[in-house]
């Protein structure tokens, strides 16, 4: 655990101009394990797979789960939506109108807000999901407007082979979409979830206000 304590603590110190949200990804990891990282000062933990996490969460102590927040990052399917909504503090990967929709009915007959991020696909992989930047737009307002969900912002994956050049071209064309829906459609959005392990600083230059780190933390 001293690892993953002075892992962390070189983090905090190359992050502190921006003071992004750390999610701490626990996929790999079971409960007594983020029991450990709770201890350790880790308040946001991202898994995912739906079911997995979820049976984790319910086995922690309800000191945890209270004080708490749990992120799905990894991609949903339409038949985990049920129980995905309410499970989760944050949807990370909202890629399509459907799925938007199919979260705020559910969200709508468990009497709850499910707060959610959308994902954009702006490198064009066929292999990830998410929004294009143009769909983005035009899907957008439709999405917001749907009832017991609130739009915090965007979410992005850069391609794993990446140069250093690109990310920032991928990472400032996110910023720039987060900053055009906001102006075009009149709203105010709070969260850019984009950056992990091995792109987190230069996602930070972009804007980043969420970081989702696994491997630099634990390893």
């Amino acid at each position: 655990m001293d690892k993953i304590i002075e892992n962390y603590e070189k983090i905090k110190a190359q992050i502190v101009p921006y003071n992004p949200k750390i999610v701490a990804v626990t996929k790999y990891f079971d409960e007594s394990q983020i029991i450990k990282y709770y201890k350790l000062g880790f308040r946001d933990f991202g898994e995912n797979r739906v079911k997995e996490a979820v049976d984790k969460i319910k086995k922690l102590p309800d000191e945890i789960r209270q004080n708490s927040k749990f992120h799905l990052i990894g991609h949903l399917q339409t038949n985990k939506v049920k129980l995905a909504v309410g499970n989760f503090d944050l949807i990370h990967s909202v890629d399509s109108y459907k799925l938007a929709e199919m979260i705020s009915e559910e969200a709508l007959k468990k009497g709850i807000e499910q707060k959610i991020l959308l994902q954009i696909n702006n490198a064009g992989e066929i292999q990830k999901s998410g929004f294009s930047p143009e769909e983005i737009k035009k899907e957008f307002i439709k999405i917001y407007n749907l009832p017991s969900i609130k739009v915090l912002g965007v979410m992005n994956m850069a391609p794993i082979d990446s140069s250093d050049e690109e990310l920032h071209k991928l990472f400032g064309n996110i910023k720039q979409i987060y900053d055009e829906l906001q102006s075009e459609f009149g709203v105010e959005l709070k969260q850019i979830s984009m950056g992990m392990s091995r792109d987190f600083k230069i996602a930070l230059e972009e804007g980043a206000t969420i970081i989702r780190l696994g491997r630099i933390l634990f390893e």
